[in-house]
């Protein structure tokens, strides 16, 4: 096993210094279990940064699934295969009624630039109604639309066709109380009047049902259901951005956007379908 000095000079040599290490003395991680993680040295951490793995690192029978399919087929979909059309219909049986097609992608950064790419064929626009703070991926399309990467460090703001609507919180934001719902779904309508009065048409409104970089923030009762209203009622679509909360992560709920009484036009989803 490598020197902890010499990976570091490795990854110095090797890796972009954009790729950040937590801590001021770096883990050296060798091994994950559960919800544990162990370093070079034997030492046990409770695992309470990554919101990825949701049945704990490696899963035995995640990693049995794994290697029974890399055993049998690598393939992609230009052929008939039982697996993919099998999952995809126990991942549709979860799903409210009407959503019963699935496209796969390798990433949720992949699935949001589709569910872009979808929207904004079908209303012929690129005017984009999105969250303060909001997270969507990592590709160009979606540091466009996502106020946590463009307005932080090394961003250059949004372009002119992403409108951005206050984060709703109820606790903290300019709106507060048990009406801010309302209060908040008032200012997408505000939104979309400016958009039609400038002559164009909105495309979509994206939102992760519950904010997860933006602070874990449940949004209020009443706000995603009513901006999807008023959204729709305009022409544009509704997508519901799962990737860090859905996937049977909300006890009671499969999805994030079930505890908001809403039924999206598009669900994204990405890695924590696999653990990881």
């Amino acid at each position: 096993m490598l020197a902890r000095k010499s990976i570091y000079t490795l990854r110095e040599t090797h890796l972009s210094p954009s790729l950040s290490l937590s801590y001021n003395e770096p883990l050296h991680i060798v091994k994950g279990e559960g919800q544990y993680l162990y370093d070079a040295e034997g030492y046990q951490y409770l695992d309470a940064v990554n919101n990825i793995q949701h049945v704990g690192h490696c899963h035995p029978k995640v990693v049995a699934a794994a290697q029974l399919q890399y055993e049998k087929l690598n393939i992609n979909t230009r052929y008939l295969d039982e697996t993919i059309v099998n999952y995809a219909q126990k991942l549709t049986d979860k799903m409210p009624a009407g959503l019963d097609v699935c496209f796969f992608t390798n990433s949720g950064s992949e699935a949001n630039d589709l569910a872009l790419r979808i929207a904004r064929h079908v209303t012929q626009s690129k005017e984009t109604i999105v969250l303060d703070a909001a997270y969507h991926g990592n590709l160009s399309s979606l540091i466009e639309i996502s106020p946590y990467k463009h307005n932080g460090k090394g961003g250059s703001g949004a372009p002119d066709f992403v409108h951005t609507v206050p984060m709703p919180d109820s606790f903290r934001g300019k709106y507060r109380g048990k009406d801010s719902g309302t209060a908040y779904a008032n200012e997408v309508q505000i939104l979309l009047d400016e958009i039609q009065e400038s002559g164009k048409q909105v495309s979509v409104f994206i939102a992760e049902s519950l904010m997860g970089c933006g602070g874990q923030l449940v949004p209020p009762q009443g706000f995603l259901k009513e901006s999807f209203q008023k959204v729709r009622k305009a022409g544009g679509l509704c997508i519901a951005d799962e990737v860090q909360i859905g996937f049977g992560r909300m006890g009671d709920h499969f999805w994030g956007f079930e505890t908001q009484d809403i039924v999206p036009d598009i669900v994204t989803m990405g890695k924590p379908m696999g653990n990881g």
